[in-house]
Parts: structure tokens; sequence; C-alpha cells
């Protein structure tokens, strides 16, 4: 182990190797990420080859639908991720789904588009069903986007595609939307990449110097 992960396991912070992140979705029941219930996640690992570049990686992917028994036949919420009653209640019990996801990122960054919500909705549904918060380092993409791309006058996802002539094969389904925002992030890397100057050991911690920079730029005078 470098002596950067041994004084991060002392520190009391997960180890990764900075090659493996994950990029990741959530469907809630609502926007209240106090009150509304997590319905599905989705995430897919991108993977950095030799030379540098991120890489999807679609066979390392993840996806689960959480069972709700008592679900409520919220109409217009249903239509706008299409998880309707059934599936809710045939769903997979949330604290074995909860598990296998944290099994599955193994301890790797992840990546959201306002990942404050799916950040906070995964840490409840964890704290509920495990006992624990859902840990591990996180970053936002959307502040991100904005410092590699000032031109582009974007705020959400939909604008990002519109913007960068992405497609989407169905907007508020959790493995789609993962997916595009995976695909954000490769369009963002070459401009993300020229501004940070980082060991590939280093290049996770760089961002968040960058994220940080990005959020304190965009604060109201």
């Amino acid at each position: 182990m470098s002596s950067l992960g041994r004084w991060w396991r002392r520190r009391g912070g997960e180890v990764h190797d900075g090659k493996r992140w994950v990029v990741l979705d959530v469907e809630t029941s609502g926007l209240d990420a106090r009150r509304a219930r997590l319905l599905a996640i989705a995430a897919v690992a991108v993977r950095f080859d030799a030379g540098g570049r991120p890489l999807i990686e679609l066979g390392d992917s993840f996806e689960a639908v959480l069972q709700h028994p008592d679900a409520p036949a919220e109409k217009d919420n249903i239509l706008l991720h299409g998880i309707g009653v059934g599936a809710q209640r045939r769903g997979e019990a949330p604290a074995r789904a909860l598990q296998r996801f944290e099994d599955w990122v193994a301890g790797a960054p992840r990546l959201a588009f306002h990942a404050a919500f799916d950040q906070a909705m995964l840490d409840r549904a964890c704290r509920d069903q495990l006992g624990r918060g859902c840990g591990g380092p996180w970053l936002d993409l959307e502040p991100l986007a904005a410092m590699a791309r000032p031109e582009v006058k974007a705020r959400s996802l939909d604008e990002w595609m519109a913007q960068l002539g992405l497609h989407c094969a169905a907007r508020h389904n959790a493995a789609a939307d993962t997916l595009v925002t995976a695909q954000l992030l490769l369009r963002l890397w070459p401009a993300l990449a020229a501004q940070i100057d980082a060991v590939p050991e280093m290049r996770w911690q760089a961002l968040e110097k960058l994220a940080a920079q990005a959020r304190w730029l965009s604060r109201p005078a």
C-alpha cells in the first residue's frame, strides 16, 4: 500500500486505487429527501485505462428496485419514474438491496448529477435499514460541468444533454439516467483533466479541490 493509502487508512477513510469510480442515480417517491421513499438505485462503473482516459464499464453495473409492500398509488409520481405499485411490492428487500449496493461499490468514489439529493436519500435509507450511513467520497457533477464548460449555460441534466448532444433512452429511469450521466462525465473529462495536475492515485482528490473551487466561484457576492 502506498504512503497515501496508509495515511488515509489511519485517518479512517476508505482506500481506493483511483482507477474505478461509480456513477449513480436514484429514483424516489418525491423530492423531499427527509420524507420520500427510495424506490430504485442504478449505478455503473467508470474505469480509467492506462492512458488516463475514463471508460464506461457496462459489465460492471448495479440496479435494484426496493420493495415497498404498502406502496400508495401516487399516479403523478409513478408516471414520472415508471415504477408502479406492483413493481414496488415485488421489489427486493431494502436491507438486502442496500447491502448489495455497498458491496458492489466496494469503497469506490461516487458521482451523481445534483449528488446531494442522491447522497441524502441513500444515507437515510442505509441508516434506517443497515444502522449506518452509506459512507464513501462523493462528488457532484453539476458544478464540475460548469467549471469544465463555462461557455455552456446549462444547469439541469436535460439542459446539458441538449447542449452536448447526449441522448437518454428514458429520462427519470435510474439506469438510463445513470448511463447518460456517465456519458456526460466522459464528454467533460478532457476539459476537467486539463485543469487538474495529479498522479492517477490523486486524481479524485484533485477533482474534489476543483469542485470546491467551482462551488466557491458560484456563491452569490
